[in-house]
């Protein structure tokens, strides 16, 4: 078990989501969460309104004393202006610290329409190898592939890392989630009760599922834990801004 965890994300003023997000979600799993920007954004928990990137060689500077002092074992990422970005700075971080392991989360464009960047899927290729995990929606598969269906996507990246689609996007089973490892497939049906849609809830997802890795739990189970714990934040609140338990990490299914 890893007591320290990182997060490489965009700064939210709203909270809702990247950087604020991931940290909450990591006390809420009473792990330390040690952050990184990526971004400077200018939002609310509903509207986009510009963003100012961090080149590669900030964020490696910011990264590169914390993992000179904390003994961090996964790293959670976010959006970052290119692929390219995370081929410069997965090296130079795992320089500090080999074997570090990152979840990528892989917002191309807001919740509310604005587009970050449209990288093909030859410079994802690039990436992928330095993953554990991938938690793309379908969108973000058919993005980030050579394929026209989320889940060939999913499947074709998943000779490089481990993915989990997401099933936010699917149009066939809403709620589903699927993860990918080598050529097994799982699916993950969505817990009963109803949820609310939420600002940010793919990044909780993500942070949640760092969490329970750095905690112990293997893949599949970080998998499904991570997934609950976001159930119970969809629920927390009738609006786009929701509310982290601690009560939530303990709820499986």
């Amino acid at each position: 078990m890893s007591t320290y965890v990182m997060s490489l994300a965009g700064l939210d003023p709203s909270g809702g989501a990247g950087l604020l997000a991931d940290i909450k979600t990591f006390e809420a799993h009473r792990l330390r969460g040690l952050g990184v920007c990526t971004a400077l954004t200018a939002q609310t928990d509903s509207e986009f309104l510009g963003v100012e990137w961090l080149p590669a060689e900030k964020i490696i500077a910011q990264a590169l004393p914390l993992l000179e002092k904390f003994p961090v074992a996964y790293c959670k990422v976010g959006i970052v202006s290119h692929p390219d970005v995370l081929a410069e700075v997965f090296p130079a971080l795992r320089k500090i610290t080999p074997g570090l392991q990152f979840i990528l989360d892989p917002v191309l464009k807001a919740s509310a329409g604005y587009v970050f960047h449209s990288a093909i899927h030859k410079q994802w290729e690039a990436v992928l190898p330095y993953l554990r995990l991938l938690t793309p929606n379908y969108e973000e598969a058919v993005a980030m592939s050579s394929e026209p269906h989320g889940e060939k996507g999913a499947q074709q990246m998943a000779r490089h890392c481990a993915v989990l689609l997401k099933g936010g996007h699917r149009t066939d089973r809403i709620g589903w989630d699927t993860l990918y490892e080598g050529d097994t497939a799982l699916d993950l049906a969505p817990p009963p009760g109803k949820v609310f849609p939420k600002h940010g809830s793919g990044c909780v997802l993500s942070a949640a599922i760092t969490a329970s890795l750095a905690k112990g739990s293997p893949l599949p189970d970080a998998c499904r834990e991570g997934k609950a714990y976001t159930y119970k934040y969809l629920q927390s609140s009738p609006s786009l801004l929701g509310w982290h338990d601690m009560q939530a990490v303990q709820t499986t299914f």
